[in-house]
């Protein structure tokens, strides 16, 4: 099991690699105050201490979870990929949806933050 995303991505071939550099990239600029991590044997940004989304490399595409809201806000734009309850699959043959992923993460950290100012 890694230990750090760094562990985690090297893991993997160098293909699924570079998807995984880019996914984890493009979490990082869109939520730059998050604190990364593995969770469930994955990379996992937190914020205010709550989940915002979660990224997996498996054999033909990258898992992508942003917890059942960002799936839901976005399921337009993300119908045209396989789903599963609160996952989304981009498959490695294709571009990485960077935009898209950006979106989601920004709508992620905007209600993450609501709700943390509700409770303070």
């Amino acid at each position: 099991k890694a230990k750090s995303v760094e562990e985690y991505i090297d893991s993997f071939p160098d293909k699924t690699q570079k998807s995984l550099k880019q996914v984890r990239k493009t979490i990082k600029s869109a939520a730059p105050k998050s604190i990364e991590d593995i969770s469930y044997g994955m990379p996992a940004y937190k914020l205010n201490g709550k989940p915002l989304v979660y990224f997996g490399g498996y054999e033909k595409h990258i898992g992508f979870y942003a917890t059942p809201t960002g799936h839901k806000k976005f399921e337009k734009q993300l119908s045209k990929y396989k789903q599963g309850k609160g996952s989304v699959q981009f498959p490695l043959d294709e571009a990485m949806p960077l935009k898209l992923i950006t979106a989601i993460v920004k709508f992620r950290v905007t209600e993450n933050n609501a709700k943390y100012a509700k409770k303070k």
